[in-house]
């Protein structure tokens, strides 16, 4: 079993996401600088497995490294472009619901991005 899949079968087992937890993630997730799709698509699963009860770490760690997978790939750097805007809104609302961590991410993304498409913006005023 990978280190990130003990750490996802660990966080899940209570169904929060504690600040040592946080730190792990950190740790794991950024030590080569960059967050990929699978680290992404990793840690939705993880605001969809824990939406509620968290340490207060959890939202901020959870939108800083998603806005590093958009606004730091090589396609469209520093820009979320209409594929990214689609799998923003499909993975926020993978689980039917919008998480604390899910709108600390559409709030900070609408603060730092300098382009954001208009159904990406309109989603992210509705929800956040």
């Amino acid at each position: 079993m990978s280190k990130l899949e003990h750490l996802k079968t660990a966080i899940l087992a209570d169904g929060r996401i504690d600040s040592k937890e946080v730190e792990q993630l950190r740790e794991v997730l950024f030590a080569d600088g960059v967050i990929d799709r699978d680290e992404a698509e990793f840690l939705f699963s993880l605001s969809d497995g824990c939406p509620d009860g968290n340490d207060a770490s959890w939202p901020t760690f959870f939108a800083d490294a998603i806005i590093r997978h958009v606004m730091d790939d090589a396609g469209s750097p520093q820009l979320v472009d209409a594929d990214e805007a689609a799998w923003l809104r499909e993975k926020i609302m993978g689980d039917g619901k919008v998480c604390d961590a899910e709108r600390q991410l559409m709030r900070q993304l609408k603060a730092v991005a300098k382009n954001l498409p208009a159904d990406l913006l309109a989603f992210i005023n509705a929800h956040s």
